[in-house]
């Protein structure tokens, strides 16, 4: 690897874990620069799956405060997390992607149009607070374990997919659900690290050198979102959520 190289993953991991960190879609910055210094596109999907990792860890300890109150319901989902990142990533070591490919950007879009909308599909399918015992519980995991499987096999946007599907079914300000939205992402990362590490074709300079700056991005990143107002922070998962939609619908056609 060039120094100019190692200069590119850097500038990428801090843009793309502070990204991931606010709201979600940074793989799309890490990705491609990883597919820019040359690697093949599995080993550089599976090399950004385990960069990305750490940065989420560190989103973690930067919006630790809005995580107060969230212990139950995340030791509830981890276990679902874990499972729906396994299958995703042994579909993606067993299966080609040329389907899923053409899907992902439909997925990004449709989670955008989610949380765009979010008050009018609340208006149809009820409030949070409405529903009942069972549904209240069962719903948290099928959005986590559809979100693991997809995280599992094509990292990119987990985040902004983890926020829309997460809004609509718990009774939680945005910026707590992003909170939430970084353990879950951690505990993918986490599975992927295992996973990939043992039986994906890792490229581990690349890894070396994109692992610290997405673990600085991830907690400035995470700092950042914070301080934004509920609109805000929301205007701007949205536009951030289009564009990724509309750069992977490009790349897929």
């Amino acid at each position: 690897m060039t120094p100019a190289q190692a200069a590119v993953l850097l500038l990428a991991g801090l843009a793309g874990g502070l990204v991931n960190a606010v709201a979600g879609g940074g793989s799309l910055i890490t990705f491609p620069a990883l597919l820019g210094i040359g690697l093949p596109p599995v080993s550089a999907n599976v090399s950004n799956a385990l960069s990305v990792a750490p940065g989420y860890g560190a989103s973690v300890l930067g919006s630790r405060a809005d995580l107060a109150g969230q212990g139950r319901l995340i030791r509830h989902v981890l276990p679902t997390a874990v499972l729906g990142t396994v299958g995703g990533s042994v579909l993606l070591l067993a299966t080609p992607r040329a389907v899923f490919d053409i899907v992902v950007p439909f997925l990004v879009l449709g989670a955008t149009a989610m949380l765009a909308f979010q008050a009018r599909l609340r208006a149809v399918v009820g409030q949070p607070r409405a529903h009942s015992r069972g549904r209240a519980a069962a719903t948290p995991h099928l959005v986590v374990f559809l979100c693991g499987l997809y995280g599992g096999y094509f990292n990119a946007a987990l985040g902004l997919l983890l926020i829309a599907g997460l809004a609509l079914v718990l009774d939680e300000p945005l910026r707590r659900v992003s909170a939430l939205k970084n353990v879950l992402s951690a505990t993918v990362g986490a599975v992927t690290v295992l996973v990939y590490g043992v039986f994906g074709p890792v490229n581990w300079a690349a890894t070396a050198v994109l692992v610290p700056a997405t673990m600085l991005g991830g907690f400035l990143g995470a700092r950042f979102a914070r301080r934004l107002p509920p609109g805000v922070l929301r205007a701007v998962i949205i536009a951030f959520g289009t564009t990724v939609g509309v750069a992977l619908l490009a790349r897929a056609f």
